[in-house]
C-alpha cells in the first residue's frame, strides 16, 4: 500500500522499519521539527526522521497539520493509508479523510484504558499487571476511534518505563504489519470503545517526576515509571538527585520519611512513611547515571540525609 507514516520518538521507529520491510511503499514520513538539545543546544533530529533518512525516505516536518497547506501536501502524496505512532500532533478532519483506508494509530495501551500522551508511564504508576498495544482507526477525538486489533504483555515486577516501552514498540510493529495485511484483504473488524471504561494519561510535567516518600510501593513505581526519562527525582540540601532502577522492600522502617538508611548491593535504601524501597542507580545534578553504591562511596556524607 502507498503509506504515509507519522511519528516522532523512538517508540515509532520499529513500526516504520517493519512497514518498510513488509514491502509497503512509504511515500512520505511526517515527524515533528528538530529541537535544540543538550548543552550545545544543537538541533537534533527526532529518531523517526533519522531512521527515515537512512532508509532513503522523504521527510516532512510541518509545525501544524491545521490549515490548507498540510492537507494539500498529504493529498499530493496520494496515500492509501496513514499510519500514526506517537506523532505528537492531532490530525484534523481535513487530514483524516484523505487516505482511502483512513488513518490508523499504534497506541501503547489496551484501549479504552489510558488514552492520551503517557500510557506506558501510567500503567507502571498504577501498578498494572499487564499493558499492550491497540491499533485503532482514528477519528477526531483523542484516542477514541474504533479498535481494530490489540496485543498484550505482562509487566514484570520491577520493569522500568524504558524496558516496557521497547517491548511495546516491537509489539506495535508486529501488529501494524498484521493490520495492514488484513486491511488489504478486507479482513478487519471495527470494535467501538466503551467510553465508560476509559481513562486518560496526561502529558508528563516536570513536577510529576518528584518522588513522594509517603508510600514505598508508590514511590518505587514512580521511579520505574520515569526511568530512564525524564527521570524521577528528589531534593536534598537544594540539590536535585535523580533516582533509577527501583524495587520495593516489604519491611517497614522507624526512620523519617525520605531518609537514606543504607547503601549496599541492593542499592540505596530509602525510608517512607509506609515501607521502604531501594534504588540501584543515582544521578546527581550535572553528573552521570551510576550505580548507587559507587555514588555513595564517593559521597559518604549523603547517608542518613533526608530526601524531599
Amino acid at each position: 500500500m502507498r503509506t504515509v507514516f507519522m511519528g516522532t520518538p523512538e517508540y515509532a521507529v520499529p513500526a516504520l522499519e517493519a512497514i518498510c520491510a513488509a514491502g509497503h511503499e512509504i511515500v512520505g514520513v511526517f515527524s515533528r521539527p528538530d529541537v535544540k538539545k543538550n548543552r550545545g543546544m544543537k538541533l537534533l533530529a527526532p529518531p523517526v526522521k533519522q531512521s527515515a533518512l537512512q532508509l532513503g525516505m522523504s521527510v516532512f516536518q510541518p509545525d501544524t497539520l491545521k490549515g490548507d497547506a498540510p492537507a494539500e501536501l498529504l493529498r499530493s502524496l496520494s496515500p492509501d493509508i496513514v499510519v500514526v505512532a506517537a506523532y505528537g500532533l492531532l490530525l484534523p478532519p481535513s487530514v483524516l479523510s484523505i487516505p482511502r483506508f483512513g488513518c490508523v494509530n499504534i497506541h501503547a495501551s489496551l484501549l479504552p484504558k489510558y488514552r492520551g500522551a503517557s500510557p506506558i508511564n501510567a500503567a507502571i504508576l498504577n501498578g498494572e499487571s499487564k499493558s499492550g498495544v491497540t491499533i485503532m482507526q482514528m477519528d477526531k477525538g483523542l484516542d477514541t476511534g474504533d479498535m481494530i486489533c490489540s496485543g498484550e504483555l505482562e509487566i514484570a515486577p520491577d520493569e522500568s518505563f524504558g524496558e516496557l516501552h521497547d517491548r511495546l514498540a516491537q509489539l506495535g510493529a508486529e501488529l501494524i504489519v498484521q493490520t495492514m495485511r488484513d486491511i488489504e484483504h478486507g479482513n478487519i473488524i471495527h470494535t467501538k470503545q466503551d467510553d465508560a471504561l476509559s481513562s486518560y494519561a496526561h502529558m508528563i510535567a516536570k513536577e510529576d517526576c518528584r518522588v513522594s516518600f509517603d508510600d514505598a510501593l508508590a514511590a518505587s513505581r514512580a521511579v520505574r515509571a520515569y526511568d530512564p526519562a525524564p527521570g524521577a527525582f528528589a531534593l536534598t540540601d537544594g540539590m536535585k538527585l535523580k533516582l533509577f532502577s527501583a524495587h520495593h522492600i516489604e519491611n517497614d522502617s522507624q526512620n523519617e520519611a525520605g531518609r537514606i538508611i543504607s547503601c549496599g548491593r541492593e542499592g540505596a535504601v530509602i525510608a517512607c512513611r509506609r515501607g521502604t524501597f531501594a534504588v540501584r542507580e543515582i544521578q546527581a545534578a550535572g553528573g552521570k547515571r551510576m550505580p548507587a553504591d559507587a555514588y555513595f562511596r564517593g559521597h559518604g556524607d549523603m547517608l542518613g540525609k533526608i530526601l524531599e
